[in-house]
């Protein structure tokens, strides 16, 4: 008997099942494809990092090349990027370049399933961080991290291709984990968390529960720190959330990326295992960055300081960490907190960190980079790793190589489903296939958004069904900004959110943060929603206090700020108004073409797309009087 999956109660519509035609998305991920993934898998040659695989293949001779012992995963990520891609978009010659790096992948990796270039190279040399053997310094060898990129790079492939290459090596590293930690084996856990949700998604593949105990054996190995051997330069054992055990765990705290793919691997457990005791810690982990942690942009992590979370109501703009990086894995964790509870409160922090905080990491061109993305800056302040702007790599590349990943991922955030409720997450302009009910239902979204507020919906089930259509309405249309009380409009909200169907006004029922349209549906029939896209200025609790008399302009999801000099203008010497005489126009020879903010003496533009113009002075929080 083939064993039943338990999952998320909501199913995400997978992103092959959706078809995007969205002016502003398309472009992007047109770019990713075409730009961004080549310049990717370049870098990873010219660095010496796909030469270290044929290296420890025997293809080759020469000692490792580099000084990080996550290396291997930059190649994992370009293969799991140029995956999503493929599955989306066929393309021969990339399959075929894939097939002969996965050959060299699968012959490094030694034959009882361990890959670990580096030590495969030269075991009698190892990295500063790689500890004398296998496993001997887990907190810093980030061993068991290769081996969660390396996981999510096989599904990846699988899933695109149909074929067993990468998988197979996964397989054969999987059960080697199996064999060397476990009850009866080694305890420990990776100072850098993902081989939880690596894990989870082979579990998907395989149906094979060990695989998933796995997970949860790595996650409750936290919290021994005191088992540990001497964690080098990350001290304090809250770097990498080994402070407490995971469910007794209830504030963000340490490194913002490791938290992030932790709180990811732990819904994973909840609703896979399933366990309740992991979904009420991460929700009140959520509750506590929400509250007091996260930037108006999305961005999380406030300190260069080992790339951390800093205490309640500590979000300083100019020296602000909030990694791409972070942003990515806040995305997933909002993502599979709302698969979990339905709440449209996560959906809303992954937008808003959607349109900022992460689309800031990568230039328009495709090409250059932000590791880091403060709320503000001088011009002067090398912020980025070096740079007062973006920069076409870095020694630790993560970065580049994470955006080259979820950007082909990105339209299976837009839909879900759940029984005979289909769930509408985000407005991307599109054509999407989902399973609801028993009914096959074809759903056209057209829309110009985030630039308008705009939405229409063709929603064509196979045959007349009863289902619910659940429309997301953002919590910034409610004067509700990311879920909590961090953040509000300085006015209150006082333009309806407008629904039609077919053309009538249509009551809106409200349910968890989502409009409900609970009827028969035939096919043809239209949605119409109507989103206010006044420009509004946003005020921050008095705790944050570098805030404190300041305001920060947002449209729709859209954060903006002023770059150069005039950032010193202040918000009070514009005309007056309901929100101060500011003005929306649409300016298409502007970064690309942007809606930009304009008042009297300065024009804001959006937080995505600054520095596009080269680095210089620029602040999202304005002197407001």
């Amino acid at each position: 008997m083939t064993p039943t999956m338990v999952d998320y109660p909501i199913t995400p519509v997978p992103f092959r099942d959706v078809a995007l035609s969205d002016r502003f998305w398309r472009p992007r991920l047109e770019t990713n494809r075409t730009v961004t993934i080549p310049d990717v898998f370049g870098k990873c040659e010219a660095c010496g990092r796909v030469d270290n695989f044929r290296k420890a293949a025997g293809r080759m001779p020469g000692p490792y090349v580099g000084t990080m012992p996550f290396d291997d995963t930059e190649v994992y990520k370009a293969i799991e990027g140029a995956s999503y891609s493929l599955a989306q978009r066929p393309d021969p010659a990339l399959e075929r370049r894939l097939d002969e790096l996965i050959g060299i992948i699968a012959a490094a990796q030694e034959p009882d399933g361990y890959l670990y270039t580096s030590r495969t190279i030269d075991p009698s040399r190892p990295l500063p961080f790689a500890g004398p053997s296998r496993w001997s310094n887990l907190v810093m060898s980030h061993e068991l991290y290769n081996c969660g990129h390396l996981y999510d790079a096989a599904s990846a492939h699988h899933l695109a291709t149909g074929k067993r290459t990468l998988l197979d090596v996964a397989l054969r590293s999987a059960a080697l984990l199996r064999r060397e930690f476990g009850p009866g084996g080694r305890h420990d856990m990776c100072g850098h968390q993902i081989v939880e949700m690596g894990l989870a998604r082979l579990y998907r593949i395989t149906m094979d529960r060990g695989l998933l105990e796995q997970a949860r054996f790595f996650l409750e190995q936290r919290g021994r720190h005191e088992t540990r051997p001497q964690y080098t330069y990350a001290e304090d054992p809250c770097y990498c959330q080994d402070h407490l055990p995971v469910l007794a765990q209830r504030e963000a705290a340490g490194h913002a990326v490791r938290a992030a793919y932790m709180y990811c691997g732990m819904a994973d457990v909840a609703a896979l295992l399933p366990d309740r005791a992991y979904a009420d810690a991460i929700k009140s982990i959520w509750q506590d960055v929400v509250g007091s942690k996260i930037y108006l942009t999305g961005g999380i992590g406030a300190r260069h300081r080992g790339e951390s979370f800093g205490g309640a109501y500590e979000l300083p703009s100019a020296t602000s960490y909030s990694e791409t990086c972070a942003a990515i894995g806040s995305v997933m964790w909002n993502h599979r907190l709302f698969l979990l509870t339905g709440e449209s409160a996560y959906c809303d922090v992954m937008e808003q960190t959607l349109y900022n905080g992460l689309l800031s990491g990568v230039s328009l061109g495709g090409r250059e980079f932000f590791y880091v993305n403060p709320l503000s800056s001088d011009g002067e302040f090398l912020f980025n790793h070096g740079s007062a702007g973006r920069q076409p790599w870095f020694d630790v590349s993560c970065c580049p190589t994470s955006l080259c990943r979820f950007f082909p991922s990105l339209p299976g955030y837009a839909y879900a489903a759940a029984g005979d409720s289909v769930y509408i997450n985000l407005f991307i302009a599109g054509r999407a296939e989902i399973d609801a009910g028993g009914t096959r239902v074809s759903l056209v979204q057209e829309t110009n958004y985030p630039w308008e507020g705009a939405v229409r919906l063709a929603v064509s089930p196979e045959r007349a069904a009863r289902l619910r259509i659940m429309i997301r309405v953002p919590g910034w249309a409610r004067g509700r900004i990311m879920g909590g009380d961090l953040y509000r409009y300085k006015a209150p909200v006082d333009q309806p959110v407008a629904l039609r169907v077919n053309g009538e006004a249509a009551d809106i029922v409200m349910d968890g943060g989502y409009a409900v349209l609970d009827r028969r549906w035939e096919p043809g029939d239209t949605v119409e929603l109507s989103l206010p896209m006044r420009v509004r200025k946003v005020v921050c609790d008095n705790r944050v206090t570098e805030n404190r008399g300041l305001s920060a302009l947002q449209r729709g999801p859209t954060v903006y700020c002023v770059e150069g000099r005039d950032s010193d203008q202040p918000l009070d010497l514009l005309d007056p108004g309901p929100e101060g005489g500011l003005a929306a126009s649409w300016e298409p020879d502007l970064l690309g073409g942007v809606v930009a903010v304009k008042g009297n003496g300065f024009t804001a533009v959006p937080y995505h797309a600054w520095a596009n113009r080269g680095p210089g002075p620029m602040r999202v929080w304005l002197h407001d009087g």
